[in-house]
């Protein structure tokens, strides 16, 4: 069984430690991209661009695995979702495990999130909603996505940056 109690005393504990009220800036300039594994290329094109309108950006030879695609989708603000494709070596299907991806979460405006929540319900794609602001789904290969209606910067209401 959860501790609850001793839970809430940790976060706490942590908060207090290491949450600086005075932070300072960070050293990175953003995020250059985020790297997920693709068993087909061109479907995660269709889905990516063709349903999500995340416009494909570049596609090329991975310079560590012959034959394989590096390929990169624009995501907003300067970022890009990357993909790699490794044909020829037996991946088997997505799992989250720890240490692993659990989900991308992808800010949207709040009409883009209703119309893209439309474009969802109308392929067939399975979501759950949560409070209001956050639709949960899957990619085809499997990856836990979000599409997050709260400005960058926040999260239900609270300010995390």
């Amino acid at each position: 069984m959860i501790d609850l109690a001793a839970i809430e005393v940790e976060r706490a504990r942590i908060r207090t430690t290491y949450l600086q009220e005075d932070r300072p800036a960070s050293s990175a300039r953003g995020v250059h991209h985020f790297a997920l594994l693709s068993s087909d290329v061109e479907r995660t094109v269709r889905f990516y661009q063709g349903l999500l309108e995340f416009p494909l950006t570049e596609i090329f030879e991975n310079r560590d695995y012959k034959g394989s695609n590096h390929f990169f989708f624009d995501v907003g603000n300067g970022n890009l979702l990357a993909f790699f494709d490794l044909p020829g070596l037996d991946l088997g299907p997505y799992q989250e495990v720890l240490g692993g991806l659990h989900h991308v979460a992808i800010s949207v405006t709040r009409e883009s999130w209703e119309h893209l929540r439309g474009k969802l319900a109308a392929a067939g794609i399975e979501y759950h909603m949560e409070s209001n602001a956050s639709i949960y789904f899957r990619d085809p290969d499997g990856a836990r996505l979000e599409l997050l209606a709260d400005p960058l910067g926040e999260m239900y209401g609270n300010k995390v940056m």
